[in-house]
């Protein structure tokens, strides 16, 4: 079998946030697998037989103005991803409870220990909405709740909600690598309530909840809180992320015309993660 070789696109980033975090979004809507954050901005990589320069005029963010990017390509034999992520996935500790490793890190000494291999998957907890949305599961009772991780990118949170006693959780993700790569992640942690669904709003039906964990980004949260409501039973919680600091108000308002009363948020870089409850 002939190696499959990649395009690599190396981007310099100014300033890296919230630039980066789009880039990234963006480069994975129009094809590339891969993405290694670097200190100047981010190297996104694709199959050589997807790419084709053009599919970079489609990338908002290239062209808007607002950011200052600059990037090379070149073609690259196979990658060893595990190598590549490898080298930049440290293993992180929320609030001294919960650690998001790598099975090749030692086990630290948290009452909650999640392993994942995220490839390209969202969701190590090195982002500041995955670190927050932990820190709100950390502090909410799950004991017997159904649980929904809407936009599950690795299953990470879903994980961490079986962990803290979720009897059943739906795992939904639109993106096939991220389903692919939750179902992985339930099997390498054990998991035994969690079902993974490609997919998107549209399997919420049919569906009630007690919890619904949302972290995507603010334009599908503001065009989805209305099928989160329908779907929570009374007094069901509702945490958000994925949004900033400016764009509170905006969430917070298209709860309210959905019967969600605002209760608290949590704040980490200017991102947001916030609470609200069945009114």
């Amino acid at each position: 079998m002939s190696e499959i070789k990649y395009i690599g696109c190396y981007f310099k980033v100014s300033p890296l946030q919230p630039a980066t975090e789009i880039l990234i979004a963006e480069l994975g809507y129009v094809g590339f697998e891969s993405f290694v954050e670097t200190e100047e901005g981010v190297n996104a990589f694709i199959q050589s037989e997807e790419w084709e320069e053009s599919i970079l005029e489609g990338v908002y963010v290239l062209s808007s103005g607002e950011f200052k990017i600059e990037y090379s390509v070149e073609e690259i034999e196979q990658i060893n991803w595990n190598k590549e992520w490898e080298k930049n996935f440290d293993p992180i500790v929320v609030d001294d409870k919960c650690s998001v490793r790598a099975p090749f890190h030692e086990k630290p000494d948290t009452q909650y220990d999640i392993i994942i291999e995220p490839k390209m998957s969202f969701g190590t907890g090195h982002h500041e909405t995955t670190h927050m949305m932990i820190q709100h599961i950390l502090k909410t009772d799950f004991e017997n709740k159904t649980v929904l991780d809407m936009g599950c990118g690795t299953g990470v949170l879903a994980i961490l909600a079986e962990m803290r006693g979720a009897e059943v959780t739906d795992a939904i993700d639109i993106d096939n690598w991220c389903y692919l790569n939750t179902v992985e992640n339930i099997e390498r942690n054990n998991c035994a309530n969690i079902t993974a669904y490609e997919g998107d709003v549209s399997l919420l039906s049919d569906r009630n909840y007690d919890i619904v964990i949302a972290n995507i980004n603010r334009n599908i949260l503001l065009n989805d809180i209305k099928h989160y409501a329908k779907s929570l039973n009374s007094k069901g919680k509702l945490f958000l992320s994925g949004f900033y600091k400016e764009d509170l108000e905006m969430i917070t308002e298209e709860c309210m015309k959905n019967d969600l009363q605002y209760v608290d948020h949590i704040s980490r870089n200017n991102w947001i993660a916030a609470s609200y409850v069945v009114k």
